[in-house]
């Protein structure tokens, strides 16, 4: 396979420099060309063809954004947002205006936290050229009135390009908002709440970052907060979240397994794990436990997974029972949903 074609839009020369240098680090990786603003990458676009497209959020002239909405409508080329963490809000209006991903800019470049970087930048820059456009339908607005207990929870696990997979199964579970669901996003701390708040603003669901004690509810969709786990118990009748820090076990914090293992124990049967795209394994030994409690496993398919990661593990752990596209997860599960009224 070429190498990925990357074109770098940032105005900060020594933010270009370093992105090239980590970038091409790799073999698999070729910088074609560098942007100083909206304008010029737009021109740059047009004339390199390139894979994958950095974009700097905050620059002169022409920004991000209207980058992003010139880009869909002239050229459509997958962009991976680069923004600090003090602008978590406008990475995930990006990504509402069709960026793929986004990376966590660092506040100090330290040597391991550039090797951090280098290492996040070339496995989202591989997987964002594999990126399918996604159909975005309009959903309804929130009902007022849902059940009092969830007919099965849903748990989710995704990792890299898991946000708008994330937001396109949600929208098509529009027709059936009576569903609990719990989401687990690799995701830096930073980020969680953002994307929750974001995610709310969708439909028919509540959304929001997980906190201890919080109330799982029908027609509500909680996110694991970043650096910690997400985990369900019963108490006094009512099932109750937890968010424990992770424990040094832990690969991953969120941790995909340490959900699914929650909610096997907790709803047995009545649980539905679902794995979306994602690199490593996370989600594999969760699903072989949610299986032997009576529930169901779904994986996302190679055909959409933007990273068959994670998908492919767990469907290796014989644990998974249905394979589908995430175009067809959402519809499935809006109809297992009315069978189990």
């Amino acid at each position: 396979m070429e190498p990925v074609k990357v074109l770098v839009v940032d105005d900060s020369a020594h933010n270009r420099r370093l992105l090239t240098d980590l970038l091409e680090s790799s073999p698999d990786v070729k910088v074609v060309g560098t942007a100083c603003d909206g304008n010029e990458g737009l021109r740059q676009v047009l004339a390199l063809h390139p894979d994958v497209v950095t974009l700097d959020l905050e620059m002169p002239r022409l920004g991000g954004y209207s980058f992003l909405r010139l880009l869909k409508s002239s050229a459509p080329t997958p962009v991976i947002v680069i923004s600090s963490y003090a602008h978590k809000t406008d990475v995930f209006k990006a990504l509402e205006l069709g960026a793929f991903d986004f990376i966590a800019k660092p506040a100090k470049p330290t040597p391991d936290v550039l090797e951090k970087l280098r290492k996040e930048l070339h496995e989202k820059v591989q997987a964002a050229r594999l990126i399918r456009p996604a159909e975005v339908k309009p959903v309804s607005r929130k009902p007022k009135v849902l059940p009092l207990e969830p007919s099965f929870v849903v748990g989710i696990g995704a990792s890299t390009g898991g946000p708008p997979a994330v937001q396109r199964l949600l929208e098509a579970l529009a027709p059936e908002p009576s569903m609990s669901l719990l989401v687990c996003q690799h995701m830096p701390k930073q980020f969680t709440r953002a994307f929750a708040e974001r995610l709310d603003r969708l439909g028919p669901f509540t959304v929001r970052e997980a906190q201890e004690g919080d109330l799982l509810a029908p027609g509500h969709v909680f996110i694991a907060p970043g650096g910690r786990q997400l985990v369900v118990y019963r108490q006094n009748g009512q099932y109750v979240l937890g968010t424990p820090p992770p424990t040094m076990q832990d690969k991953h914090a969120p941790s995909v397994d340490r959900l699914f293992m929650s909610l096997a124990e907790v709803f047995g049967s009545r649980t539905i794990g679902v794995v979306l795209t994602g690199m490593g394994s996370d989600g594999a030994v969760g699903a072989k436990v949610i299986r032997k409690a009576g529930g169901e496993v779904w994986a996302e398919s190679e055909e959409t997974a933007v990273i068959y990661g994670m998908p492919q593990e767990a469907v290796a752990t014989g644990a998974v029972s249905r394979i589908l596209p995430l175009g067809e997860i959402g519809p499935a599960l809006v109809e297992l949903a009315r069978k189990r009224r």
